[in-house]
Order: C-alpha cells, then sequence, then structure tokens
C-alpha cells in the first residue's frame, strides 16, 4: 500500500478538540499526524470534537491530509459506532489517510473497520492489551493495515508490569510485534510513547532502543519530539555512504554477488542499502 506514512519516522498526537493545533502539528514535519479523539478528549467533551473536525481537516492544505490519521475511540465504547461512521465519510471525502484502533484486539473489528472506511482508507492497529498481542498475527494480515503500532504505557497497566524507563520487560512483546510484522510484509512497526517530553537524554535513549528493536517510527506526544526521533531513526552518514557503495558495486557487476570490502553482497544485503537509501529520501523535519 503506497502511501508517505509507510515510510514515516514520527507520528505526533494532537487533540482532536483543539483546532488550532492541527496545522500546527502538520507543519513540524512530522511524518503523521494523529488527531486523538480517545485520550485526548474528555468524555462530555468527544461529540463536539468530531463535530468539528469537518471544518478543522478542510481548512488544511491537501497534501497534508495525506499524512493525517484520526485515533477513535476503542470498539465497544459508546462513541465507537459514530466514530466510525465519521472517519468512513472522512476517508470518502479526503479528508484524512486513515484511522488509529485502540486497543485493537479482534480482527474482525479491523475487517468492519476496513469496510467502512473503503478500500482508500489506511489502518493502524494499535496494541495495548494480552489479548492484542494474542491476536497480533491476525491484525496484521487484515487488509488495509499499514503498519503495527505499541501502546506501551496501556500494555503495561493491562498485563499488571511496572516497568523501569528502560521497559526492559516489554522487550518480548516488541520483538513480537516485529516478528508480526516481517510475517505480514509490513513496514517497521510504530514504537510507543516516550512521556516526559523535556526529557531529551530519555527520548534519545527510548528511540535508540526502538531502532535497535527494528522499529521504524515512534509516537510522539509532543512537537519538540519530532526533529530528535526522525533523526535517531534515519540512517547515519557511514551508512548511507555503504548503501551507495553496494548499490555501485551491485550496479557495476551487472548484478548477481559481488565483493565489498572482503565482504559477499549478495540479495539480503542489497535489499538492506535499497532500504536505508529510501529511508534517507524521506523529507526531514
Amino acid at each position: 500500500m503506497k502511501s508517505p506514512l509507510a515510510l514515516a519516522r514520527t507520528f505526533l498526537f494532537v487533540p482532536a478538540d483543539r483546532p488550532e493545533r492541527h496545522a500546527r502539528a502538520l507543519a513540524t514535519g512530522t511524518g503523521g499526524v494523529i488527531v486523538d479523539l480517545e485520550d485526548a478528549v474528555a468524555p462530555e467533551r468527544k461529540m463536539s470534537a468530531r463535530e468539528g473536525l469537518v471544518a478543522s481537516f478542510a481548512a488544511l492544505p491537501g497534501a497534508g491530509r495525506q499524512r493525517l490519521l484520526v485515533r477513535i475511540n476503542a470498539s465497544g465504547t459508546p462513541w465507537y459506532d459514530d466514530d466510525r461512521k465519521a472517519v468512513a465519510a472522512w476517508v470518502a471525502q479526503g479528508l484524512i489517510a486513515g484511522v488509529v484502533l485502540p486497543k485493537a484486539e479482534r480482527a474482525e473489528d479491523l475487517r468492519l473497520l476496513a469496510e467502512a472506511v473503503g478500500p482508500k482508507g489506511l489502518l493502524i492497529p494499535l496494541l495495548e492489551s494480552a489479548a492484542g498481542l494474542a491476536a497480533v498475527d491476525e491484525l496484521a494480515a487484515v487488509p488495509q493495515v499499514l503498519r503495527l503500532a505499541f501502546g506501551n504505557l496501556d500494555f503495561q497497566a493491562d498485563v499488571g508490569l511496572a516497568c523501569d524507563a528502560d521497559e526492559a520487560e516489554l522487550v518480548p512483546v516488541r520483538l513480537a510485534l516485529l516478528l508480526a510484522t516481517r510475517r505480514a510484509g509490513l513496514p517497521a512497526p510504530i514504537d510507543g510513547v516516550t512521556v516526559d517530553w523535556r526529557d531529551a537524554q530519555r527520548l534519545a535513549i527510548d528511540t535508540a532502543r526502538a531502532r535497535r528493536g527494528g522499529f521504524g517510527a515512534k509516537l510522539c506526544i509532543h512537537p519538540d519530539q519530532v526533529a530528535p526521533v526522525h533523526a535517531a531513526l534515519g540512517p547515519s552518514l557511514e551508512e548511507l555512504a555503504w548503501a551507495r557503495r553496494v548499490i555501485d558495486a551491485i550496479g557495476s557487476a551487472g548484478g548477481g554477488v559481488v565483493s565489498l570490502d572482503g565482504r559477499m553482497v549478495d540479495a539480503p544485503v542489497v535489499r538492506l542499502a535499497e532500504r536505508l537509501l529510501a529511508l534517507d529520501a524521506q523529507s526531514p523535519p
């Protein structure tokens, strides 16, 4: 599924009931903006927030809407049915690119959501529970799912974990999302949030962990997180130089297996080099 969100490294949350922030969120250069109807909006404001989004989205530039997602309320909540109808209309009108489904636990919920938004609507299931983890392969296999995302805080609450800042206990969970992503042939998954947006060191540590763990993007809760996360999840200058040399070596040899710096360069190595160059081609914030 071709979308600028497939290689996006940052997804910035913005409250649905703060329309003055929507254009500013896009202007940060973040790969994706997630307009949040769930956690960011109090129950008594959800209806008015939803009703105000049409005007907000219509005022945004068309190119920006390709980076726009809405996090609706979870299946089974009082707001879900109306949220689903609304996002279906917004996708059909070209106002948003797709939907983030929180508390994703059942493939059937995703399939019904896919049917509602139509074939052009992108879906990002947010895995936040033990039930979601158990169903991760089924969720990843649903048509129109673009990427998997990890709700690290809600997952801890669901299973009763009390993690330190390094979240070492969540390593197996993150690996499970990565493996499900690979089995489904999806772009790299999206890691969860760093809650203290003022702590640059913690953000750097968390983002480095995400990259080592195979995650290609991170959820952000403040504009100041966008640029450092984008940079940290991208290839280094050394990696790019290596990737270009790999592509040049393969091109000069006319394909097949070649040797570079005494090491064999075969198809998997070429795919890694191509991925690094593709990531670098994404416009920085």
